[in-house]
C-alpha cells in the first residue's frame, strides 16, 4: 500500500486548533505548499472542521485537521467551538495556533491544560511574527516563532511535527502474528447488496495485507461457496476468518479443528480492547426492556434494507433475550457526548477510525461506567461461538462465563 493510499485510519492525525483569526487556515496552507485551507481577514471563516490527508515530509501520511476558532461566539459559535474540542479525540499531535503579537489567550491556555492532561504532543505555533512586534512568549521546544505570510519557521515546524510524532510501542499485527510463513488461511466474504462494487471493504483488504506480510497465503471466498473449500484445497488451513454477517454459517461449515475468527474481532484487538470488547459482550444477558443500547458505527454509508448495525444486529438482541429495548443509532463522528444513559453499546469494528478516536470511545466508556463490545463479538456471544472464536487467543481463554454455548 503506498502512502498515497493509506487509509486515513492509519495516518497521524494533526489537530490545528487556536481562536478566530489567529492564521490556522494560513498556517495549513503554508506546511502544505497549495490552497487547502479557505483563507479570510473575516473572523469565523472556518465553521467546521476540515480534514485533508496527506503526504507531510519527514513525518508520512498524514490528516490535517482545520477547526473553527476556539474563541467563537454565540449559540452557533458555542457548538463550532464544541466541534473544534471533539478534534481533540482524534488528535494524534496537536499545534496552538497564537497571534505572535497578542501572545497566547485565556482560550489557548485551557487548551494547552487540557492537551498536557491528555497527554497529546503539540507545539505552541506563534504567527504572524513578520508583523514587527513579538509579544511576550516563551519559547523552546513546545513553540516556535513562524509567518504564514513569509513562510519563517515553516521548514523547522515541520520538523518540529517530525519529532513529535507518536512512539511505536511493538508492531501491531492483525492476523499476521497468528500465522506462520506458508501457512493458509481462508478468508469469507459475502457478496450481497451492501457489497461495494468492484472491491472489497477495507477490513478485507488490511487483513488480506497483513496476511501477505507475515509470508501467509490468503484464498479468498463467498459464504456461498465455503462449505465445498476443503476439498479444493490441498492442504488444511491454520486459519478462516469469516465477515460476522456470516459468522454462524462459517462455524457450521469449517470444521472444529481449524480454528475460525472474524475481522470484526480482529479489529477488536487491533484498535481497542479485546478483553472489553469480550466482557462488554456478556452484558446482553443482563438487558431489559426499555433498556437503551448504542449501535455505534465509525463511518457513514447508504443503509441497506438489511443493514447489519440498525436491523439485524436490533433484530438478532430482541430475538436472544426476548426482551424489547431501545436502540439509539449513530454513525461517523457524531459519537454521543454522555454515555451514561445507555445500558451497553455494541460498536463497530472502527476500520475507519484511527487508534486514539477508538481508545477515546472505550476509555469514555469505561469512565462511565456503561459496557462495550461490538458487532462481531455480540453476533458470535448470541450465536454460541463467541468461546470457538476466541480460541486464536489464549489470553480469553478465561473471561467467557455465560451465553450460549454449542
Amino acid at each position: 500500500m503506498s502512502l498515497s493510499k493509506t487509509p486515513s485510519a492509519e495516518r497521524i492525525h494533526i489537530g490545528i486548533f487556536g481562536k478566530r483569526n489567529a492564521g490556522k487556515s494560513s498556517i495549513i496552507n503554508a506546511i502544505t505548499g497549495q490552497d487547502t485551507a479557505l483563507v479570510s481577514d473575516i473572523k469565523g471563516t472556518t465553521t467546521d472542521p476540515v480534514y485533508k490527508a496527506m503526504e507531510l515530509l519527514p513525518l508520512g501520511p498524514v490528516v490535517l485537521m482545520d477547526t473553527p476558532g476556539l474563541d467563537d461566539e454565540g449559540p452557533l459559535g458555542a457548538l463550532r467551538v464544541q466541534k473544534s474540542r471533539e478534534v481533540l479525540d482524534k488528535s494524534d499531535i496537536a499545534l496552538l495556533v497564537t497571534d505572535a503579537v497578542q501572545g497566547m489567550a485565556q482560550e489557548d491556555r485551557r487548551l494547552e491544560k487540557e492537551l498536557k492532561k491528555r497527554g497529546i504532543p503539540f507545539l505552541i505555533v506563534y504567527n504572524k511574527c513578520d508583523c514587527g512586534h513579538r509579544g511576550a512568549s516563551r519559547l523552546g521546544e513546545e513553540a516556535l516563532w513562524v509567518s504564514a505570510r513569509t513562510g519563517e519557521g515553516i521548514e523547522e515546524l515541520k520538523e518540529r511535527l517530525s519529532r513529535l510524532r507518536p512512539q511505536e510501542t511493538g508492531e501491531k499485527r492483525l492476523a499476521g502474528d497468528l500465522l506462520e510463513p506458508q501457512d493458509l488461511a481462508v478468508l469469507v466474504v459475502p457478496i450481497d447488496k451492501s457489497a461495494p462494487k468492484g472491491r472489497l471493504i477495507l477490513p478485507q483488504q488490511q487483513v488480506i495485507r497483513d496476511i501477505l506480510e507475515s509470508g501467509a497465503v490468503s484464498v479468498v471466498v463467498r459464504d456461498t461457496e465455503l462449505a465445498d473449500i476443503w476439498k479444493l484445497l490441498g492442504r488444511k488451513p491454520r486459519l478462516v476468518i469469516t465477515d460476522s454477517q456470516v459468522f454462524e454459517k462459517a462455524a457450521r461449515e469449517t470444521p472444529e479443528d481449524i480454528a475460525l475468527t472474524s475481522f470484526s474481532i480482529l479489529f477488536a484487538r487491533y484498535k481497542g480492547s479485546l478483553y472489553q470488547a469480550v466482557a462488554g459482550a456478556q452484558t446482553l444477558e443482563e438487558l431489559k426492556d426499555g433498556d437503551k443500547v448504542l449501535i455505534a458505527e465509525g463511518c457513514t454509508h447508504h443503509r441497506q434494507c438489511e443493514d447489519i448495525g440498525t436491523v439485524k444486529l436490533p433484530r438478532w438482541i430482541r430475538e436472544y433475550t426476548g426482551r424489547e429495548p431501545e436502540f439509539v443509532f449513530s454513525s461517523g463522528g457524531d459519537f454521543p457526548g454522555k454515555l451514561k444513559e445507555f445500558r451497553m453499546i455494541i460498536h463497530c469494528g472502527a476500520c475507519m477510525l484511527q487508534e486514539r478516536e477508538m481508545q477515546n470511545r472505550l476509555a469514555r466508556a469505561a469512565q462511565e461506567g456503561v459496557p462495550i463490545t461490538n458487532y462481531g463479538i455480540a453476533i458470535a456471544y448470541m450465536k454460541g461461538i463467541l468461546k470457538r472464536s476466541l480460541k486464536p487467543f489464549p489470553e480469553m481463554a478465561d473471561l467467557l462465563t455465560g451465553g450460549k454455548t454449542e
